[in-house]
């Protein structure tokens, strides 16, 4: 597959990575920044274009005449627009992807079409991890929440903790203690190493276990016996103004208790003005005494999500030391991320990982619905429509344990119209399942593009 990606920045660098990673991918990254295309050139086999995205004779030189897909994630959404624009025009392009960060873009989908501004799939990671970020408040002891047919079925990584019912016992036994509640453990990491989520399998104390389920009180049924729970979260501190603390604390202050620090005044102006329950304060994150006079001992969660790591992970650090009950902060450099893990910070987010995510959904082949990268790009959870009959398809009316799935991958969940089915053994695909897989290894995907596709004279 080739593909254009237009911007080299922490998006489009994600991107590119995750891509040329990949087998069969031919990469191409487009920037006027020469450092970051040497940067790029220097790790992954892939080509560089300097110039600007937008313009036709740059796009001639990236080869968008044979390109098969076109990403464009510039900080510019006007830049963004334009290439996708160029790249139909003159090039007929066939898939056009384009960040898109002004809401008042979003809110008007008419705009995005071939015959008006050619954008095939529109991705905005501000409002991705926004969305996550909403998940894990509302399942505090989470570590990762990701979502399926439509928010009905959730994928939750979480840690198994002494205390918990489950630790010690065998995963069989999750339906004796959890009686009338149907949920499938996925996958289960042990020292960073994958371990086959089979019914002998026992769970340890500092496993990480991801389980599928219905989404509200089953979920939390299933996380009380994995680990003694703590109370839901009720007071929030956000430390950032931009577009994600503004809309996150827009959308919690119904339900929660907000603080808002925005070191930029006339943004905490701004903001004041416009969010109805929530504080606003105007002053530094990482000032001791501001976090002291504001009680962040009382805090349940601390979020730090300004554009800037090294605050966000300073400022993460100051409030857990000053008492917090827990802390987050955006990270967008990988190599942080590993430093966190080890620290006193409780969750490292990555806006790049959710977006590598939502970037794959539209690049897979077969029908994709939701890609999920998980354990920074080395596994995958996704949900894959079951096309076809008996004659043309390998999945099709065959029970799960009939099928010849790829090391390192289990089917957890069925969605078929509007009934939710966790898998068994024996349970049957039928045309049109929605059928949500976990892959340990992402580069197993190709055999289950391969699995999934429709053809003829298979048996």
């Amino acid at each position: 597959m080739k593909v254009i990606v237009i911007g080299a920045g922490q998006v489009g660098g994600s991107v590119a990575t995750a891509l040329a990673n990949e087998t069969n991918n031919s990469v191409t990254v487009v920037d006027t920044d020469v450092d970051a295309l040497s940067w790029l050139q220097e790790r992954l086999d892939l080509r560089t274009v300097t110039g600007l995205g937008s313009r036709p004779s740059v796009l001639a030189e990236a080869g968008a005449a044979d390109a098969d897909i076109l990403i464009a994630v510039t900080q510019s959404d006007e830049t963004n627009m334009l290439a996708c624009q160029v790249a139909w025009t003159l090039f007929h392009t066939p898939t056009k992807i384009a960040r898109i960060r002004a809401t008042d873009y979003q809110d008007h989908p008419a705009l995005f079409d071939n015959a008006a501004i050619p954008v095939d799939f529109i991705i905005s990671p501000e409002r991705l991890i926004k969305n996550y970020i909403a998940r894990l408040i509302e399942y505090p002891d989470a570590l990762q929440v990701r979502e399926f047919g439509e928010g009905k079925l959730l994928l939750i990584g979480m840690e198994v903790d002494r205390g918990g019912p489950m630790v010690g016992e065998p995963i069989h036994r999750l339906r004796e203690l959890i009686p009338g509640i149907e949920a499938r453990v996925a996958a289960i990491y042990r020292n960073e190493t994958s371990v086959p989520p089979e019914g002998n399998t026992r769970l340890l104390a500092g496993d990480e276990v991801f389980f599928l389920a219905h989404q509200g009180n089953d979920i939390r049924r299933v996380m009380s016996v994995m680990r003694p729970l703590d109370k839901p979260y009720r007071r929030i501190m956000i430390a950032g103004g931009g577009n994600v603390g503004g809309t996150l604390a827009a959308s919690l202050e119904e339900n929660y208790q907000v603080k808002l620090i925005s070191h930029n005044t006339r943004r905490a102006r701004e903001l004041s003005a416009a969010l109805d329950r929530s504080i606003v304060l105007s002053g530094s994150a990482s000032d001791t005494e501001l976090l002291e006079e504001e009680n962040i001992e009382d805090m349940d969660v601390f979020l730090a999500l300004t554009n800037d790591d090294e605050d966000n992970i300073l400022a993460s650090m100051l409030a857990k030391r000053l008492g917090a009950r827990r802390a987050m902060c955006i990270v967008n450099r990988p190599e942080y991320v590993d430093l966190i893990e080890m620290g006193t910070i409780d969750i490292a987010l990555s806006p790049h990982q959710i977006t590598i995510g939502e970037v794959l959904t539209h690049l897979r082949r077969g029908d994709m619905v939701s890609v999920h990268s998980l354990r920074r790009g080395a596994a995958e959870a996704i949900e894959i429509i079951a096309r076809g009959d008996e004659s043309t398809s390998r999945v099709v009316g065959r029970r799960i344990e009939s099928l010849d799935l790829p090391p390192g991958t289990t089917i957890g969940a069925i969605l078929r119209e509007e009934e939710l089915l966790i898998a068994h053994h024996d349970t049957v695909i039928e045309s049109d399942d929605h059928v949500v897989l976990f892959l340990t290894d992402k580069n197993r995907i190709d055999e289950i593009e391969q699995l999934f596709s429709v053809g003829f004279g298979f048996f």
